[in-house]
């Protein structure tokens, strides 16, 4: 897609999954690195907040858009609706048995015999 500037940023969303984000991984820091965490793993973190918002933003307007939980779950449930409509059977049938080839079988002999020990 082409960028569009009149695509609306949803700044709200960016910030809050930012935070979360932030929370996250500060208990990871300070549960992973307790002796050794430092003003720069902070600092690191806080820097993130405003490449993630802004990165989000440009892909925004280029209309890429995660979708929320709710909408998966009313995707995944309207797939299993249309599963459950569906006769057992009828989408493709059973499979038909491949061709055999030198690797498989094709029902006539076995295995080579082996030579005799002498």
């Amino acid at each position: 897609m082409a960028w569009d500037s009149s695509r609306p940023v949803p700044w709200k969303r960016l910030i809050r999954d930012w935070l979360l984000y932030l929370a996250i991984m500060m208990v990871v820091f300070v549960v992973v690195l307790r002796d050794r965490m430092s003003a720069g793993t902070t600092a690191g973190l806080l820097v993130s907040g405003p490449l993630f918002v802004i990165l989000g933003a440009v892909l925004a307007k280029f209309g890429y858009t995660r979708r929320t939980m709710k909408e998966l779950r009313a995707q995944s449930q309207a797939q299993a609706a249309q599963r459950a409509q569906q006769p057992v059977g009828s989408a493709a049938g059973p499979r038909a048995k491949p061709a055999p080839t030198k690797r498989t079988s094709s029902g006539a002999g076995g295995r080579p015999g082996s030579k005799r020990k002498r």
